[in-house]
């Protein structure tokens, strides 16, 4: 009877030992679960703005044309203007110019 008390406290001790990794560091406790990441959400490049008389602007942004309304890489497209575009993303709003031509020399 002794006999299998000693077995199966073996058995035990054996399966206790195998739930833990003999190779991590000691006091090391592994996370239960990974963090999720949240995505980016980069902000667009204006690479132009066209207007024609009588018609609404288009814009190119990230090598697409556009028109107010529209959604490019997460952002809304909520107004273009000759000089400028208007995102809006979560409440948000970020405003896109292009490049001014007043170069010193």
């Amino acid at each position: 009877m002794v006999r299998y008390g000693v077995l199966l406290a073996l058995i035990a001790v054996t399966y206790s030992y195998a739930g833990e990794d003999p190779t991590a560091p000691l006091g090391w406790v592994s996370s239960a679960k990974p963090e999720l990441q949240k995505p980016s959400y980069p902000v667009p490049t204006l690479q132009s703005i066209v207007c024609a008389e009588g018609r609404s602007c288009y814009a190119i942004i990230e090598q697409r044309v556009v028109a107010q309304g529209d959604v490019v890489n997460g952002y809304r497209v909520a107004t273009i203007h000759p000089d400028q575009v208007k995102l809006t993303r979560a409440g948000k709003e970020w405003r896109l110019a292009l490049f001014t031509l007043d170069i010193k020399q």
